[in-house]
Order: C-alpha cells, then structure tokens, then sequence
C-alpha cells in the first residue's frame, strides 16, 4: 500500500523575503542558462540557489545557503506536520485556461519491484549523480516528485475537504497554496490513496537519487520518505505536451528515400495536425509527413503491445536508430512546433521530428504493464514550482 503523510514543511518566510513569487523557480532540468542567472537576479533568496546553484561544487553551494536561511530564518520549519493543497491555473498553447490540483506530502519510498510506486519512462544516469550529491549535502527534498493517482469522479479540492474555502497561504502567478492541518482530512487523504498506485509523472532521477540516499541509512526515518505532488489522472487538467526530436547532424545522404523505405512519405505545410501514428520530419527546405508503413511497424514486434502504440517508440526504432544512427542521449528536445522549426531554418539543428504526446491512457497501460517509456517521452505542463515548500529528511551536513 502506498503510505502517505503529512511533512513538518520548510517554508519560506514572506516577512524576510517580499514578494514570494521572486524565490519561486521551475524544476532543476529545464532551467537553460539564461533561466539560471535571471532567477539569481530576481532574489537573493530564490530557490535556484538551492537547486542548481552555479558555484562549481553544487552540492556545497546548496547545502550552505540552505543552512544560512535557516539560521536566518529566511527559511521556517512548521511546528505541526500538515499536506498542502497545489493549485496551478495555466493557459493551454491553444489559449484556453485550465487548472491542475493536487497534494503535497511525504510518501514512503518504495522499490520499483513492489509495483506500489511505477515509473514511465527511462532515465539518464548523470543527473542522478548530480542529484544524489546535492541530497547529500542538503539532506532535504528540495523539488517535489509528480506522482499520479487514478480516483474516477472525486476532484483532489473535494479529498482535501475545502482547505481551498479559505485564504491561501500563497497566491502568485498562478499558483496558491493552502494548509491542510485538521486530522480527520488527513486521515481521510490517507486513506484514500493508500489502496492506490502512483505513477511517476515527473522527477524520475529525483526518485532513483532518493532510492539510493535512503539505502545508504535505512535506519534513518526521514529517508524512508520523500515530498510528492498527488494529482488524480482523471482530472482535464493533467495535461501531457509533445516532446519533439532535434538532430543536430549531420544527415545520411538520401535521406528521403531511407525514410520513403519504410514509411508514406507526403509534403506537408507547417501547422497542419498530426494525429495519432504522424509523425512530421522538418528539413531546412521542407516538411514531410511520415506515416508508418509494414516496414517500419515491424520494427516494434518486438516490444510489448502496450509500447507498438507509442509514436516514440516508432520514431526511435524505425528512423532514429537504423536510419540517423542516434539515441536519446544525442538529441536536444522541445515541445513547440514552431521552436523546432526555428532550429532548423536557423542551423542549430539539422533536423526536427515532431509527434504527438502520448495519452494518459497510454502512459498508465505502460506503468501497469511493467515496462517504460524511452527518455523523454513526455513533457506533463506545467511544471510544478519549486519553492513552496521543502522537507527536511536528514540534518543537512557540517
């Protein structure tokens, strides 16, 4: 069973630090280098410090700001444990508004092999390491881990008991915040998600790091546990963006006719949708869209039924490796079309492979199946800020 629970949270002081959007900062990776020194320019206390700091020992660096906010009390620990309501409002890339909710608390870690807590897709291994020394150091939580639930028909406001009828602690940029202190609603969250599987949406590094720091003092409780966001699957506004492929270079000769071997090959305008099982190939002189023929379809026999539906399973298999001779870790990676195409008009890459996201139905059938997804497969929008709130877990070192 998945065991849920309340967090003493660290949280920033708005007394010490103004304007609590000003510390507020996305995930560690997909913060490019401009993001990184506009957010040092925005507060002196904003997370980034504690993220991705840009001393080169990283893991020093965090662990001696977080230990000076705390004893400035920039930082202030909860007396009592509580969960706390993540409210987001986003606008979609089509205009329309949505908002996405959830829980924040502590899960106790799990092994993948218990199938309680399931992964989707691959990871790198150097970020892990990145990560793992950071924790180290810190012995905090410093992002939470986006896990997903499935509750057909309850709303996470209507679990979390109308923490949202009052007064956020926080409301900025979209995001607020509320305090889930009463034990009954507690206890009720508890409950609840305890017979549920959660799938891991975003943060799969993280999760592994915290495996790894939890198996090197089991008898310490705190690592035992690690900060999640829980929203339920089922809710509109759990939302999934294409991840599409840049291939920096160079292309094969003939590359047309590799491609027209294995799939339909048709000139395509820009901004015409794709749909499951497209997938459009942008050159510096033209886009074409690729529809899968037996020959490339065959090249997913192998794998399990769950995974032959995936567009990038196909666009791996059946064009990336046998054709450009690239894997995962040799791409960049962005989630707008137009941005794609920019780098290829502008020769930062040699070509773009755009396709659709996976569902979320798709995403669930690969978990409960036991398999994964390749790296980067899904882009679950928008990120969850990282800032509200931290959880201690082990006394950060000397």
């Amino acid at each position: 069973m998945a065991v849920v629970s309340p967090l003493a949270a660290l949280r920033y002081d708005a007394a010490r630090v103004g304007d609590v959007g000003r510390v507020l900062a996305p995930p560690y990776d997909v913060i490019t280098p401009e993001d990184q020194a506009a957010l040092y320019e925005r507060s002196p206390y904003n997370a980034i410090r504690l993220i991705l700091p840009r001393e080169t020992n990283r893991a020093e660096a965090s662990a001696r700001a977080l230990r000076a906010w705390i004893e400035e009390r920039v930082l202030v620990r909860d007396a009592e444990p509580a969960l706390y309501l993540y409210s987001q409002a986003f606008t979609m890339p089509d205009g329309s508004a949505r908002r996405r909710d959830g829980i924040l608390c502590r899960v106790r870690l799990e092994d993948f092999a218990s199938g309680i807590i399931r992964p989707h897709e691959r990871t790198f291994p150097g970020p892990k390491a990145d990560r793992l020394a950071i924790l180290r150091a810190t012995g905090t939580n410093l992002s939470p881990i986006f896990g997903l639930y499935a509750r057909r028909g309850e709303s996470v406001r209507a679990l979390a008991g109308g923490a949202d009828e009052r007064a956020p602690l926080v409301d900025v940029d979209g995001h607020r915040l509320w305090r889930i202190a009463d034990a009954r609603t507690v206890a009720r969250v508890a409950e609840a998600l305890a017979g549920e599987t959660i799938l891991i949406a975003d943060g799969h590094h993280r999760y592994e790091t915290a495996l790894a720091y939890r198996d090197e003092r089991p008898d310490v409780d705190g690592r035992r546990f690690i900060l999640f966001y829980l929203a339920n699957m089922e809710d509109e506004g759990v939302v999934i963006l294409p991840t599409h492929r840049l291939v920096r270079g160079p292309l094969p000769d003939g590359l047309e006719s590799r491609l027209a071997e294995s799939f339909t090959v048709t000139p395509v305008a820009a901004g015409a949708p794709r749909g499951a099982g497209v997938i459009d190939c942008v050159l510096p002189d033209r886009r074409l869209r690729l529809r899968a023929r037996s020959a490339a379809t065959a090249r997913l026999a192998s794998l399990a039924p769950v995974r032959r539906t995936l567009d990038v399973e196909l666009l791996q298999r059946a064009i990336l490796d046998p054709i450009l001779g690239v894997g995962s870790d040799a791409l960049a990676f962005t989630h707008e079309d137009g941005e794609a195409a920019d780098a290829v008009r502008e020769g930062r890459a040699a070509a773009a492979f755009l396709l659709d996201p996976p569902t979320i139905g798709q995403v669930r059938d690969v978990c409960m199946a036991g398999e994964l997804m390749p790296e980067k497969s899904t882009y679950f929008f928008p990120k969850l800020a990282t800032g509200l709130v931290f959880s201690l877990v082990d006394p950060p070192s000397a």
